[in-house]
């Protein structure tokens, strides 16, 4: 089998240690990573702009958010302010005439720094308030964006994206906008995947499964809350950049709504909090199911000679869709990303029947 463990073993810590210490997860990772690099020159241009692209910028959003709740399990309600934060930041910047790598990065900043300041209220509050407070900031956000001529233009104007350039490389088309995009992506899952072997990653587990007993055990919960805020915010604010100027190219104040924070936290429970892979699934099943199933009610409409109604045929893929989240959650809490590593390690036990722990 392709998982299986015998024959492989470690004679150094630094082996043991790797990331992905079977061969066949890293032959996986590779395969991905080469298709998804070679994707533009493979798949049609629809599926590249219209499929892909957004996949992976609302993968690096959940990724943020993922890092928040999944790993120091502090709940934040307004992650699209988050981003609009940083895309009307970097927008203007760019306007300036100041380059997109800096632009990106003091996008990155500026929502970094908001949201730490709506982030102390986790120093005195948990669960459903600290919901409501960060609640609170998408709302205030919402105000004064959409009221504030100097930074949208008002709640019906629309800010253009200038050309830009990134390193030097003009983003114009679909293949410099698709690896940029890529690249982001591809960094924050590096940072991702290596955070949980640090101190930082552990002391956000310690807060996860109970704050005041991390700090007993010298934990400063002030610090690494406020930081928890800080490393989220600012890759929110740095993929909200990348969004404005890859896929939207223009932003108005009704794209990072409530329904955005929505739509990325459903992302992140229904791929598995805590998850690197949860994101990526989340994402994927957020993003295209309602598309599918719609294209399946039509084409069985049309087989079968079914005379539906308008609302009803614009309903029930919604309907579907529901249906198919909560039995997910109902089957496993845990997520997608769980049900991948069941079926991973029923493998590396095939065809015995305890599964390794």
């Amino acid at each position: 089998m392709f998982y299986r463990r015998a024959g492989i073993r470690h004679t150094r810590y630094q082996d043991e240690r790797q990331l992905f210490p079977l061969g066949f997860d890293r032959g996986l990772i590779i395969a991905v990573i080469v298709i998804l690099l070679a994707a533009p020159f493979i798949f049609d241009r629809l599926y590249v702009s219209g499929y892909l692209l957004p996949w992976l910028i609302w993968t690096s959003a959940a990724l943020g958010l993922n890092l928040l709740m999944g790993w120091s399990g502090q709940i934040h309600l307004g992650y699209g302010a988050v981003m609009g934060i940083g895309a009307y930041g970097s927008v203007h910047l760019v306007r300036l005439g100041v380059p997109l790598e800096i632009a990106m990065i003091a996008g990155g900043l500026l929502s970094a720094t908001i949201g730490t300041m709506f982030g102390g209220a986790a120093l005195r509050m948990k669960g459903i308030y600290l919901a409501m407070a960060t609640l609170a900031m998408q709302y205030v956000v919402d105000f004064v964006i959409s009221h504030s001529s100097v930074i949208s233009g008002g709640s019906l104007a629309t800010l253009q994206v200038p050309p830009v350039s990134f390193l030097g490389i003009p983003l114009q088309g679909d293949l410099p906008t698709y690896y940029l995009a890529f690249g982001v992506c591809f960094v924050i899952t590096l940072f991702m995947l290596n955070v949980r072997r640090t101190s930082f990653g552990r002391a956000l587990a310690a807060l996860r499964e109970k704050d005041y007993a991390a700090q007993i055990l010298g934990i400063s919960t002030f610090r690494y809350k406020l930081l928890a805020f800080w490393v989220s915010s600012f890759i929110g604010g740095v993929v909200g950049s990348v969004l404005a100027v890859t896929y939207l190219r223009a932003i108005s104040p009704d794209q990072f709504h409530i329904e955005l924070s929505i739509q990325i936290l459903a992302m992140i429970i229904v791929g598995g909090l805590g998850s690197v892979l949860g994101p990526f699934f989340g994402t994927a099943l957020i993003l295209f199911a309602p598309i599918l199933l719609n294209n399946l009610l039509g084409a069985a409409a049309g087989t079968f000679g079914w005379s539906l109604p308008i609302d009803l045929r614009a309903h029930l893929p919604l309907m579907a869709y529901g249906a198919l989240v909560i039995g997910f959650l109902l089957y496993e809490p845990l997520g997608l990303a769980k049900i991948y590593a069941n079926f991973r390690n029923y493998l590396l036990v095939w065809p015995f029947r305890h599964a390794q722990r």
